[in-house]
């Protein structure tokens, strides 16, 4: 017999327990899937172009920085108290991780360049959607930071510096995370544009984390103090 987590509720029988929903992961045959168009996509991609490795890593450490970084500062408030204002000591942060994004940025064009190009890509109908998507990042970017504001998007609540209400405007009143969705537009707009399919790679590896290509949006963090998550909702 065991109980769940609720005090109120009644033990029961861990025998005859409801069954998974679909019977669960281990129902899975992956023999049977088909994996040829993730063959045919990995068919374009060169991983040990250097290029492609500057960007893999880029893509990789910039958002464990501003991470590491911001949640050190919020624990220690040892950055405040060495540039002497919780506000110089965020414009300080801002402008590494603006010097990292186009670092990031300049890897990427990089290793769109040097990657193998899809043929099927390099139609009008391919850079019109190209087009759309980047139009459609840079929107969603460019209003989250201008909701944000500057300490707002560069992680300011880490340093102390709250807003006054939580942040209800376009385009957090449709995304719960506006800057990385049109960060990732950007970035596989862009892919598209080239074309070069291992820009979609670097597109989906990035999303969860990091902040607008252009270096004009800031980091979300995951897992953050509380204000920020009832801020940026």
């Amino acid at each position: 017999m065991k109980r769940s987590g609720n005090p109120g509720a009644e033990a029961t029988n861990s025998s005859v327990a409801g069954p998974d929903c679909c019977g669960g992961l281990g129902n899975i045959d992956f023999r049977q899937a088909d994996f040829c168009v993730m063959t045919r996509l990995l068919g374009y991609v060169d991983p040990l172009d250097p290029s492609f490795v500057a960007a893999v890593v880029t893509i990789t450490f910039n958002p464990l920085y501003w991470n590491v970084v911001a949640r050190w500062e919020h624990k220690t408030r040892k950055l405040s108290r060495a540039f002497g204002s919780p506000y110089l000591a965020c414009y300080s942060l801002s402008v590494t991780i603006l010097l990292l994004n186009f670092l990031r940025s300049h890897c990427f064009t990089q290793a769109m360049l040097s990657q193998p190009r899809m043929e099927s890509l390099d139609t009008p109908a391919a850079y019109s959607l190209g087009l759309t998507l980047l139009g459609l990042g840079v929107v969603l970017v460019l209003s989250s930071f201008f909701a944000l504001g500057f300490t707002g998007t560069f992680l300011g609540d880490y340093f102390g510096i709250l807003k006054e209400a939580r942040v209800t405007v376009f385009p957090f009143n449709i995304l719960d995370n506006p800057m990385y969705w049109g960060s990732t537009a950007n970035y596989l707009g862009w892919a598209i544009i080239s074309p070069a399919p291992a820009g979609a790679v670097g597109s989906e590896a990035r999303q969860p984390h990091g902040p607008a290509p252009d270096g004009a949006g800031g980091p979300h963090l995951h897992s953050g103090p509380p204000i920020r998550r009832a801020l940026h909702r």
